[in-house]
């Protein structure tokens, strides 16, 4: 039996989806941006797959761009703002940008090398359950803060961040700020206040939550189709309408100019119906079945290995992520072990799981790094059965003390 067990890196593609992707890798093959018939059928595909994501996320179709994924929505969010914000005559040395310590690499490493050009950069620690504080967040805020960028849910350990209320502080404040100018006399007034934009990475929320931009109160949004059982090298980002954004992809006038490129249409209808099967699906019913699933692991897991540290706060955490520490073991061994029963699973997230590096989310959270090592990611899927869950546990105990006493740690 093959368990896959590892949906937070991705998700196998929905039947469904593929099965609307076909015909445009056929008779579909046009060019979006060709005028004649081939490629305003490609279009057409593209077309009513930006009104699906617009529908999702309660947005217009136009504030939708389409990208390569996560990664790069995250990537032109950040450059693309700042650049902006340099064209209206802002310097990076006026600028602030807050952040968190736990935030994908996609975002802190666009933002390390915004530093080094001189922008300011306020990471935010993290609590131990691997929440933001709040309160450390409002005192982070300052005159020249531009941009926030805080995940809506880590890939690591699972944890959701208050995103709505992030949001709203933000939506306050720029509020506040502009009353406060109108209330000047003209001549006192001078330019209008800044504003601080507001951008959140929601790839590992979309399957969980409605993702509605009014409703968080976010400027920017990004996503990617390979996490909601869609095709991989298709993402979008949510971009509101009169945020400044400028295009970090130069070579041509796609997506509203800006982001140039000639567009992925299988990949981008594959992602317009996986994002119409989520709207259409019971989250609810779906959430309960993942949370009694992941339950059952956890359960199985603390009842049968001694010193299994849960990494996740059940309480504060998506249905299908399970975060372990087992003291006295590598979590590469144990994910090699795993694997050579069958059953996939990860050290941490995807993108960095190579690195033999202790992982940053774990230490943001307080955790020993010797203890970081020793940790092993269970993410579970809509597909994932009762009968998976039993056999992880059952095969799980016996690797755990074999290696334990092959390790010079234990």
């Amino acid at each position: 039996m093959k368990i896959y067990l590892d949906h937070s890196a991705t998700t196998p593609m929905d039947k469904q989806v593929l099965k609307v992707m076909l015909p445009y890798f056929s008779d579909k093959f046009g060019n979006p941006s060709s005028i004649h018939g081939f490629g305003q059928a490609a279009l057409a595909g593209v077309d009513a797959a930006r009104e699906e994501l617009s529908r999702f996320l309660n947005c217009a179709p136009d504030e939708i761009i389409f990208t390569s994924g996560a990664t790069e929505s995250d990537n032109l969010a950040i450059k693309g703002v700042v650049k902006a914000l340099k064209k209206q005559g802002i310097k990076r040395e006026e600028m602030h940008i807050i952040t968190s310590l736990i935030e994908h690499d996609a975002v802190l490493e666009p933002l390390t090398d915004q530093e080094a050009k001189g922008m300011k950069i306020t990471r935010l620690p993290v609590k131990a359950n691997g929440v933001v504080d709040i309160e450390k967040f409002k005192k982070a805020i300052r005159d020249d803060t531009v941009l926030v960028s805080i995940m809506y849910v880590n890939s690591e350990v699972g944890s959701i961040q208050p995103i709505r209320e992030i949001g709203k502080i933000i939506k306050n404040i720029n509020e506040k700020r502009l009353k406060e100018w109108h209330k000047c006399r003209t001549a006192e007034r001078g330019g209008r206040p800044r504003k601080i934009y507001f951008h959140t990475d929601a790839t590992q929320a979309v399957n969980f939550f409605h993702c509605d931009v009014k409703r968080l109160h976010c400027d920017l949004l990004s996503l990617s189709g390979h996490k909601i059982y869609g095709p991989k090298g298709v993402g979008a980002l949510f971009v509101k309408s009169e945020t400044p954004l400028k295009p970090v992809q130069l070579g041509g006038h796609h997506e509203r100019n800006l982001r140039s490129g000639t567009l992925n249409v299988p990949g981008i209808v594959g992602l317009g119906e996986a994002i119409r099967l989520l709207d259409k699906k019971s989250r609810e019913v779906e959430n309960k079945k993942i949370v009694k699933l992941r339950d059952m692991l956890v359960n199985g897991i603390m009842k049968n290995i001694p010193n299994a540290i849960l990494n996740t706060d059940r309480e504060i955490s998506t249905p299908s992520h399970a975060h372990f520490s087992f003291l006295g073991v590598e979590g590469e061994s144990i994910l090699i072990s795993l694997d050579l029963k069958g059953i996939a699973v990860s050290t941490g997230s995807a993108c960095a799981s190579s690195s033999l590096k202790a992982s940053h989310v774990l230490l943001a959270m307080g955790i020993k790094p010797e203890v970081a090592h020793n940790s092993i990611r269970f993410t579970l899927g809509k597909l994932t059965t009762e009968a998976e869950i039993k056999q992880v546990i059952k095969i799980l105990p016996p690797i755990i003390k074999r290696l334990r006493k092959m390790s010079p740690e234990h």
